[in-house]
């Protein structure tokens, strides 16, 4: 007969079984409420199957280790419906991003039973009616993205309760009556395109403001907040003084030569779904990832072909240096954040797999493989890149890049932007890939050191020497990718020793630029099927994006607009003033030291004494 005690322990663990199963349920029941409240398309979340004990593997959506969600991200699904009330029972839930879809009506009361939520992102969506003042119980939200709706009535003075609050956009609805003072605060936020009463003169204003480290300010020309504070920042400021010595070299050397690495928004995309993959489910698309499988091999580690159970082709990125299990649940938030940047020349994220030592980022087959490989590896029956597709491989590159920079919250820095990062579609459209995985890589190191990423001959001069990277040292590698397009040659050519000291394809083309010599710049492939006017625009353009100075380089959304003609030729002749200055400059010195054959200085004398 069983004891009292043991009866009593079998009790307690059915018991919490018990509980288990009615929270996992309760959350099930949840997320299929939104999906049917939303009014979600048939294609889209198929594999949320309410029959399901847990939800912790539907596409996504994120849990804890006790299998708890804590983190549904549904961006840009073409939705129309509304949102289900019983959402609020995800108490555990601390990111909820609904971004970029057309739901309607109001935003619920019961979302303030959302106290565990550190981030909520329903903008650009279509609701109504007021903002509920039981937002103002979630103390722990950091993040409040509510633009680009139809709210209307007053910002709910409970707001001002949220101590924890960095970033407020309520931009472009209906809103009025007075702000909460405690609102102007907050480091980052976005009051336009309302009908708010901004506080008394000169004291506030309704536009938004970003403050910095010194507690000043700065309006965003956009009125769009990009970026945020604190520890986002941190991991793209990297420290530490990196000497590269290049000794050698022959030629035929092809190999690329990488630093430290282990390794316009358009709403009819459907938004990826972020699907969670078994380990064993990517290996076998990939058998086994087998060599006969890799795709290419960069900084970030290898990547592979694979075949999904139906059909679907993937390519597979296998992160490397991945061998701690700890920080899985902020590696998961990085990959989040970089699922929901959704652009038509930016490459979406499928779905992730981590175990605890291995990382794999899963995304789409590009049929056509990379810029790099049109340009230098194809077979020879495979098409050349023509000049047409080659312009918009340029503008395509550019408007994701653009979107990453300056329409991403926080913003991303690509960090790696090169012709073998730059993907092609079917239909050749350029695909920015890769972005944002150097911050994936770093987030996966203990008491992180950030280090210089990146691949030598794309490497902003400023990046190389101080380790910080920013907007421009993109806009840097941006420019050597188009002089990639233009010349279908490598960043770094060991075999121009032999004609020439320029082994940098920088250095060569401003060579041949300064020469005029267009015509010796351009990739023989083409056979001379160019439009010699366009081939100098984008020569110009490369050649302002790889200016030494980084503040003297444009943004990315002013090189979509010069590539698109606009105020290319003031820019150019700007540039064209300072060359010459600093040409002359270095001749002046050449002729300070140029002692000549006469001189009582010989060369020879002055040349470094052998061992003694």
């Amino acid at each position: 007969m069983m004891s009292l005690k043991m009866e009593l322990v079998l009790a307690a663990v059915v018991l919490a079984y018990l509980q288990s199963f009615v929270v996992s349920n309760l959350q099930g029941d949840a997320l299929s409420a939104l999906k049917v409240s939303m009014n979600v398309p048939d294609n889209q979340l198929k594999d949320w199957n309410p029959n399901q004990v847990t939800p912790c593997t539907w596409t996504n959506v994120i849990c804890d280790n006790n299998e708890h969600v804590i983190s549904v991200t549904l961006s840009g699904i073409n939705c129309s419906g509304t949102l289900s009330p019983k959402i609020g029972v995800l108490k555990t839930l601390n990111t909820l991003t609904l971004k970029g879809n057309g739901i309607t009506g109001g935003i619920p009361k019961e979302f303030g039973n959302l106290t565990s939520l550190t981030s909520l992102d329903l903008e650009n969506n279509r609701l109504s009616g007021e903002i509920p003042s039981s937002l103002g119980n979630l103390k722990r939200l950091q993040f409040l993205t509510l633009g680009q709706n139809n709210l209307s009535g007053a910002i709910p003075e409970s707001l001002a309760g949220l101590q924890n609050l960095i970033n407020i956009l309520l931009d472009s609805n209906n809103l009025s009556g007075q702000i909460p003072d405690h609102l102007f605060q907050v480091p980052k936020y976005n009051f336009t395109g309302n009908h708010l009463n901004c506080g008394r003169p000169n004291l506030h204003s309704c536009e938004s403001h970003n403050s910095d480290s010194a507690g000043g300010s700065h309006k965003s020309k956009t009125g769009i907040i990009v970026g945020v504070v604190g520890g986002f920042t941190v991991l793209f400021l990297v420290g530490g003084l990196l000497f590269f010595v290049y000794k050698g070299g022959h030629k035929g050397y092809k190999r690329e030569v990488f630093v430290d690495v282990a390794g316009e928004v358009d709403q009819r995309i459907a938004f990826g779904q972020l699907k969670r993959f078994a380990w064993r489910e990517l290996q076998l698309a990939t058998d086994n990832f087998s060599e006969k499988n890799i795709l290419g091999q960069g900084g970030f580690g290898k990547v592979y072909k694979g075949v999904l159970a139906d059909n679907t082709k993937i390519a597979v990125k296998r992160l490397t240096n991945c061998e701690s299990a700890a920080g899985d649940v902020a590696f998961q938030r990085e990959v989040e954040m970089i699922s929901v940047a959704v652009h038509r020349n930016l490459l979406r994220l499928i779905g992730f797999c981590t175990t605890t030592t291995e990382r794999l980022l899963v995304y789409p087959f590009m049929q056509n493989l990379s810029v790099a490989y049109c340009l230098r590896e194809r077979k020879p029956e495979e098409p050349v890149l023509d000049w047409t597709t080659r312009k918009r491989v340029a503008l395509g590159a550019a408007r994701g890049l653009e979107y990453l920079h300056e329409h991403c919250n926080p913003k991303i820095i690509h960090r790696d932007v090169k012709a073998a990062n730059v993907l092609l579609d079917e239909d050749f459209e350029a695909v920015v890939g890769d972005f944002g995985l150097a911050k994936l890589v770093d987030v996966r190191k203990a008491n992180v050191t950030t280090q210089v990423r990146g691949t030598m001959g794309h490497i902003a001069p400023e990046y190389l020497s101080t380790g910080k990277s920013s907007e421009r040292t993109d806009v840097f590698g941006y420019g050597i990718m188009l002089l990639e397009l233009v010349t279908g040659q490598r960043a770094i050519d060991f075999s121009r020793l032999e004609e020439e000291d320029d082994v940098l394809l920088l250095d060569h083309v401003k060579k041949l630029e300064r020469e005029k010599r267009l015509d010796a710049i351009v990739d023989r492939n083409l056979n001379k099927n160019y439009n010699i006017q366009e081939l100098e625009m984008m020569i110009q353009v490369a050649l302002l994006c790889t200016q030494a100075s980084p503040e003297n380089r444009p943004a990315m959304s002013e090189v979509v607009r010069m590539l698109e003609g606009e105020g290319l030729a003031e820019r150019w002749e700007e540039w064209q003033h300072v060359e010459v200055t600093r040409m002359q400059e270095y001749e002046r010195l050449q002729r300070r030291f140029d002692w000549g054959e006469d001189s009582v200085y010989n060369q020879d004398a002055i040349e470094l004494s052998g061992g003694r």
